[in-house]
């Protein structure tokens, strides 16, 4: 008998081969839902005793999984169904061609549409996307165990970051950069010595910055507190080239004056070259490199003075923008800013509350910097204040063996998050049911979060010398391994999690700002930590629970919940999510509420939570940010503001772009009406999709519930 394959070739009937692939199904099983040898026998005595000069290889296995069913094997049937599966997704050579010949004609607005800070226009840009599709096919396909595939298919738990998975890299890190300026560094083989002035120390800053993004696919933080020694350092040098010069003509307040005035100088012009190659540096993966400046004034450095003056000309040069290509002022969308609210600069008196001033009107225009209460920050962090990674986690303390405490120079493995509306929808209002199912996923993202940590194990130094032996992470030895850096906390690797409202709405039928909601809500975010806190315990891993702001991740996960059960009210009829623990958009809560209401669960997402608030006409409104601000001292540790920003790409014009009375999107400054070269977005819920109006034609993007 022959057999006809799928490519139309023929070969000889082999029983052997189907014995092998029934055995292979056999295994997977419970010993209670196998079948014997004999029953294997007969099986194939019923495919030979037809007799059929050729047959195919289709109807061979549909015949097993007919015979199988027919001896009640229903588990084995499955088993094998999936196998065949498999083998058939792996017979495939490439699965990919589709995805990437529409990502080269621009047609594919998945990818396009997911990473914002990226032109998938761009030749560059592509080149990365393209790797990015394939590392996903290979990564559902083989890399990672099939329930692992098919529950992120399923939208039970988000793998984030496939497209890099096939790569022994990481998600987002603290770079030490103040041991890579103080030790100096090697980049591309070539050795970078310790800078001597502020200028050079900047220009190293951005190219280290570049370097690092280059060889992973998350954020990086730098604290510019480590460029003060090196502005006085300059300082310094042209106190001393003036003396020499003058040979004491000059009198000693005038030395000291010029002396300033040049460090002034070499500081606008410093600061200028880190926001200017920021913006201009391509890294490998196809955008600016994605980075966070942490600006904390602390009163007990040494160079306090210094960086105090950094970071007010950060904070200057960010208020008032950079150029475009037509000239106008813009936004850039790096570096991003994190400023640190402390005693000095709290608005209450403080000796650097001008700085922070200057801090509310860069907000007000330009929606950054953060704000970081070092106050909350030390309650939560055991008296430490330091910089969120890129991605917006946050480490947990972690001490030396001198007993020190040390931030820079750590990392994240990776992330899985977890979708907690659609177990509240399964659970049906059933609380047993509900925490029974909460456990079984858990355990998923569990095993999940497993494959992105022994993805790493036995990773050579070698791999990204910049990150692992030169001092951005560590200074390990060539051919050394990174496991060490894996375990004991030194790392984390998290547990995001989507949707905290909407399973409160799905079990309690209530917000989860009602009294009865907020006792559910908080006993599930208690339930996600002592869980992860468990797993940390068992496995000596650093696991944290991160409130993910993942916005394109609310949205996946509602659409395949209203595909998958229907429009439910106030859960999957809104086509989004909600964002972590976050209030939902729609409801009627001020900024000193929601911030307190939400400070509770930051607490509980120790690794890594922000939470933000809309200041509707931020422009105007000094006064009104500054009171937030002051309250957010007080009461949460992590918070942003949001308001609307748009931009118009034919101008530059980053004012609001405004609805006409043809109900056209149209640019005040140049009229421009063609949509699809603007950028009209909300920050409030994250949506990045296509507007469209409602029902009745009002003014009103609906996707965001945002009246204009």
């Amino acid at each position: 008998m022959l057999v006809i394959k799928r490519d139309g070739t023929t070969v000889e009937y082999d029983r052997h081969k189907i014995e092998v692939a029934i055995e292979k199904a056999n295994n997977e099983v419970p010993p209670t839902e196998r079948v014997e040898k004999c029953e294997v026998e007969k099986i194939l005595d019923f495919i030979e005793s037809r007799k059929a000069p050729r047959i195919l290889v289709e109807d061979i296995q549909d015949i097993i999984e007919q015979k199988l069913m027919e001896l009640d094997k229903f588990v084995l049937a499955k088993t094998y169904i999936v196998y065949r599966y498999n083998r058939a997704l792996v017979r495939k050579a490439n699965t990919t061609d589709e995805s990437i010949l529409s990502l080269i004609k621009n047609a594919n607005k998945d990818v396009m549409e997911e990473n914002s800070n990226k032109n998938a226009v761009a030749a560059a840009t592509q080149r990365d996307l393209i790797a990015g599709e394939v590392s996903k096919d290979l990564t559902k396909r083989i890399l990672l165990p099939e329930k692992i595939s098919q529950a992120h298919e399923d939208g039970v738990l988000h793998f984030h970051d496939a497209d890099y998975f096939i790569q022994p890299i990481f998600n987002c890190c603290l770079i030490n950069i103040g041991d890579m300026l103080d030790k100096g560094t090697v980049m591309n083989g070539k050795l970078i010595e310790p800078p001597k002035s502020f200028q050079v120390a900047c220009t190293i800053v951005t190219q280290i910055i570049a370097s690092v993004a280059s060889s992973q696919y998350g954020g990086q933080s730098v604290d510019i507190k480590h460029l003060g020694k090196y502005l006085r350092k300059s300082y310094e040098k042209f106190k001393k080239s003036i003396e020499t010069k003058s040979e004491g003509s000059i009198p000693a307040e005038m030395v000291e004056k010029l002396a300033r005035e040049r460090m002034k100088d070499e500081l606008r012009a410093g600061v200028q070259t880190i926001q200017y190659q920021i913006n201009t540096l391509m890294t490998t993966n196809g955008q600016s490199p994605f980075v966070t400046l942490f600006l904390h004034i602390d009163k007990d450095d040494e160079y306090v003075v210094e960086n105090a003056m950094i970071v007010e000309e950060i904070l200057r040069q960010r208020l008032e923008g950079i150029k475009n290509e037509a000239g106008v002022y813009i936004t850039p969308a790096f570096p991003k800013l994190v400023y640190v609210l402390d005693e000095h600069n709290c608005l209450a008196g403080g000796e650097y509350d001008y700085i922070t001033e200057l801090a509310v009107k860069c907000s007000a225009k330009r929606m950054y910097p953060d704000y970081i209460s070092a106050k909350k920050m030390r309650e939560n962090y055991e008296g430490n204040v330091f910089s969120p990674m890129g991605c917006r986690s946050f480490l947990s303390p972690w001490k030396d063996e001198n007993g020190n405490y040390k931030f820079e120079g750590r990392f994240n493995q990776g992330v899985v998050s977890i979708n907690l509306p659609q177990i509240g929808i399964v659970a049906r209002g059933n609380e047993d049911v509900f925490w029974k199912e909460l456990d079984l996923r858990l355990e998923l993202c569990f095993e999940a979060l497993m494959c992105r940590h022994r993805a790493l194990l036995g990773t050579k130094s070698d791999v990204s010398p910049v990150h692992w032996q030169y001092g951005a992470i560590a200074r390990l030895d060539k051919g050394e391994t990174i496991d060490k850096l894996l375990f004991d906390g030194y790392s984390s690797i998290s547990l995001g999690y989507i949707g905290l409202y909407e399973v409160t709405k799905a079990m309690k039928g209530v917000s989860h700002t009602t009294p009865e909601g907020a006792e559910f809500a908080l006993k599930v975010m208690n339930h996600l930590r002592a869980t992860t806190d468990r797993w940390k315990e068992e496995t000596n891993i650093g696991f944290a629970l991160y409130g993910t702001p993942a916005e394109s991740l609310c949205y996946r996960f509602a659409r395949i919940d209203k595909a998958k059960f229907g429009s439910i009210e106030d859960i999957t009829d809104k086509g989004y999510y909600t964002n972590s623990y976050h209030v939902d958009v729609r409801e009627d809560i001020d900024a000193f509420h929601k911030f307190e209401f939400e400070s509770q669960f930051q607490k509980i997402s120790s690794g890594g939570a922000i939470s933000y608030v809309e200041i509707p006409n931020m422009r105007h409104n000094l006064e009104g940010i500054e009171d937030v601000v002051k309250f957010i001292y007080e009461n949460i540790q992590y918070a942003e503001f949001n308001t609307k920003s748009d931009y118009c790409h034919v101008c530059g014009y980053d004012g609001e772009i405004v609805i006409n009375d043809n109900n056209e999107w149209e640019c005040p400054a140049c009229g421009n009406k063609d949509h699809a070269k603007m950028n009209v977005t909300r920050r409030t819920c994250g949506y990045l999709g296509e507007n469209f109006w409602n029902v009745g034609k009002t003014k009103e993007i609906k996707a965001r519930v945002l009246h204009l």
